[in-house]
C-alpha cells in the first residue's frame, strides 16, 4: 500500500441543533459522556491533554488537543489502538452551521500505520465507531435520549466490577 494514499476514516451527520450546542457537546465532557466516553479529566482546549475513559471496557486514553476553534473545528491526537502499540492518530471535527439552524458534523481520523490489511482494518473500525458516536450525539442532542450505542456495541467486552 502506498502510504501517501493511506485511508482516512470519515463519518458525517447532520444534527438538528444550532452549531453552538453541537460544538459544545464535543468539548464539554458533561455532555459528551451522555453519548460517547464515560469519564473525562476536562474540557477540550488547545494545548491541553485530557484523559478519556470508557469504564465499561476498562480502557482510557490520553488525548492531546492540538486545536480548537469555537463552533468550527477540533483537532486531537490520540491512540488509534487504545494505546496497545503506542500508535497515535489525528481526529478532526468540522462543524458547519446550516441556514436552518442545524449543524453538519464531519469527523476524519487519519495517520493509521501498519501493513495494508492493518491500516484498512483500523480505518474501517474507526469509521464505524465514529458513526456510532455521531448517531449517539444526534439522539442525545435532538431527543435527549442516551442510546448506549458505544456501551452496547461490544457487550461481551465489558469489564466485570472488581475484575
Amino acid at each position: 500500500m502506498n502510504l501517501q494514499q493511506a485511508p482516512i476514516a470519515k463519518a458525517e451527520m447532520m444534527i438538528r441543533r444550532p452549531v453552538s450546542a453541537v460544538f459544545e457537546a464535543f468539548v464539554d465532557p458533561a455532555v459528551t459522556t451522555q453519548f460517547w466516553f464515560t469519564k473525562s479529566s476536562g474540557r477540550l482546549e488547545t494545548g491541553e491533554t485530557v484523559q478519556w475513559d470508557w469504564e465499561m471496557y476498562g480502557v482510557s486514553d490520553q488525548v492531546s488537543v492540538k486545536a480548537v476553534e469555537t463552533n468550527k473545528h477540533i483537532l486531537i491526537e490520540w491512540s488509534a489502538d487504545g494505546g496497545a502499540a503506542g500508535t497515535r492518530t489525528q481526529v478532526e471535527w468540522q462543524f458547519t452551521s446550516r441556514p436552518d439552524d442545524t449543524t453538519f458534523v464531519s469527523i476524519a481520523n487519519s495517520g493509521f500505520v501498519g501493513d495494508g490489511d492493518a491500516v484498512v482494518r483500523q480505518a474501517m473500525e474507526s469509521a464505524g465507531g465514529f458513526a456510532l458516536v455521531l448517531a449517539g450525539a444526534k439522539a442525545w442532542l435532538e431527543h435527549n435520549i442516551n442510546l448506549n450505542l458505544v456501551a452496547d456495541h461490544q457487550p461481551d467486552a465489558h469489564k466485570q466490577p472488581g475484575a
